[in-house]
């Protein structure tokens, strides 16, 4: 029988690229999405994936959503926490809405998809829990005070979840992207982004499809050993 996975913010961009690795790698995926019901409705006519609409901002919205996965589709065995969103603002222009908005969706939002998902793992002895973090959770970055923020205490998560779940056959583990050729991102101005890659030793972003190869890796039943690990995926821009 098939592993079933649960991708948050799954039907576009890095989410989009993962669902579509996992269901060809045989997992039985649901992916969820926050608002464009067009692109999640094309993106299951397109995959034959099936899509779940919730805020993960929101822990009664996501027990509920994670209840209707699992009953039409099985307990769930892999978790990717991906869905995230960015309101940039210089600190001293950051309102605190800007900022109570992306906690709530980038850092609650893994604990609320995980935690409702966290006691059916232990009780089944077996768990891949993968949060997408970034490359400025772990450097900093200006203009995202509350975006670096929350993908820093993604990463405190998954080490602390690590030493949880470890006996009972589960692995937290995290990907941090580096700039990545995204619809967000090649919607930036061109001699902006031509900037962005100037920085980066490849000499080019990366491509969604080389961070599902990452949640691949770390998804698989023989990757047990692999935990509270950070993978950085960022062509060489950042070491930590």
């Amino acid at each position: 029988m098939a592993r079933v996975a649960l991708v948050t913010g799954g039907s576009r961009g890095i989410g989009e690229a993962i669902s579509k690795r996992l269901k060809a790698d045989g997992y039985e995926v649901a992916a969820t999405y926050a608002g464009n019901d067009e692109k999640a409705a094309a993106f299951t006519k397109a995959t034959g994936i099936k899509t779940y609409k919730w805020n993960v901002g929101s822990y009664e919205d996501s027990a509920a959503g994670i209840a209707k996965v699992e009953a039409e589709l099985g307990p769930i065995d892999v978790v990717v926490a991906n869905a995230g969103i960015t309101r940039d603002a210089p600190f001293h222009k950051m309102t605190p809405a800007q900022w109570q908005e992306v906690i709530d969706t980038n850092l609650t939002g893994v604990f609320n998809t995980v935690h409702p998902i966290w006691p059916g793992m232990r009780e089944r002895k077996f768990g891949r829990v993968i949060v997408i973090s970034s490359i400025n959770g772990q450097k900093g970055q200006f203009g995202q005070v509350n975006y670096a923020a929350t993908k820093a205490g993604d990463l405190g998560i998954v080490k602390s979840l690590a030493q949880e779940g470890a006996r009972a056959g589960i692995t937290a583990n995290a990907i941090c992207p580096g700039y990545i050729a995204t619809e967000m991102v090649m919607a930036i101005p061109e001699e902006v982004r031509a900037k962005i890659v100037a920085g980066i030793p490849a000499g080019r972003l990366g491509e969604p499809e080389e961070i599902a190869r990452c949640v691949a890796f770390l998804a698989a039943d023989d990757a047990g050993f692999i935990n509270g690990s950070t993978i950085s995926a960022n062509g060489a821009q950042f070491f930590v």
